[in-house]
């Protein structure tokens, strides 16, 4: 398949956006817990959104090990879903930005090709910043409220925002690839992690994701809707503090992790007012001057 096929527009191509972002997470290995897609999700479930474009999946997936699945429709038709890649807009009438989202699935093959697909759409809808939003296992209590840390390859953003630049080496995901892409081609790139406690890697964390979308609200200017889940991190408590306390050795590791917790400072880049003005700061700087 052609590489302009692959990459599929709706109607009549790149909607008219207000000074857009784009915000996107795929599963793999930075969603532990899946609390970065989740986060995209929440945002579109709670937002009217319209799909911009699509990722044609069949050359970029082993669909042995991501396997399609089959369902009844209405009629009782048998429908196939397909790993989806689907760009959103959100319209922010009144904020100073829309966003262009996508809740992907990491694809198994041709990562590069499917990163130009992404960067292509950022690049046509005029996005000015590219946002990647992930999650990873890490030392931390779950009865602390989680930071979000920030890292770009940006060296202007990295300045301005004060972030920090990547030190990771090792294995990566789309978004190593993704990163240094949008590096290459001059559009900038933040990346933003949430921790997960590693000993609930099996459960979920809406606290954390909170975390990431209260923090994407701060920075962009444009409500994501985290309050909604109050109710879900209530009851996620309740089940987290019930594993805990079932487990003595547990309860005692907790007890070491808050300690530790406590004595570090719990943001690692400014505070969110400063960053949010920093951030248009660093936006207006880079347009062209009229």
């Amino acid at each position: 398949m052609a590489r302009r096929e692959e990459l599929v527009w709706e109607g009549d191509g790149p909607p008219a956006l207000n000074r857009p972002i784009m915000v996107l997470a795929l599963t793999g290995l930075f969603d532990i817990s899946s609390v970065a897609t989740q986060s995209i999700e929440h945002l579109v479930s709670t937002h009217k959104v319209e799909t911009v474009a699509t990722i044609d999946p069949d050359g970029f997936y082993d669909f042995q090990q991501e396997r399609p699945t089959v369902w009844l429709d209405e009629y009782g038709d048998r429908q196939i879903s397909w790993p989806a890649n689907e760009f959103h807009a959100i319209r922010y009438p009144g904020f100073p930005h829309d966003l262009v989202v996508l809740s992907g699935v990491e694809p198994h093959v041709r990562w590069r090709t499917f990163c130009e697909l992404v960067v292509e759409v950022a690049r046509r809808t005029g996005c000015e910043v590219v946002v990647t939003v992930g999650a990873s296992p890490e030392a931390v209590p779950h009865t602390r409220t989680p930071g979000v840390f920030g890292s770009t390859t940006n060296d202007e953003l990295a300045r301005a925002l004060g972030l920090s630049r990547p030190q990771y080496q090792g294995p990566t995901g789309v978004f190593g690839v993704l990163q240094e892409m949008l590096d290459r081609s001059s559009l900038p790139g933040v990346s933003l992690r949430v921790p997960v406690p590693h000993y609930l890697m099996n459960a979920e964390h809406p606290k954390s994701t909170a975390a990431l979308l209260r923090h994407l609200e701060h920075v962009i200017g444009v409500p994501t809707g985290h309050a909604a889940l109050a109710e879900e991190i209530d009851r996620w408590k309740e089940l987290h503090r019930t594993a805990v306390e079932d487990d003595p050795q547990a309860r005692s590791f907790l007890e070491v992790l808050e300690r530790d917790f406590d004595r570090r400072t719990e943001a690692a880049i400014p505070t969110a007012d400063d960053l949010a003005s920093q951030f248009e700061q660093f936006l207006r700087d880079q347009r062209p001057e009229e």
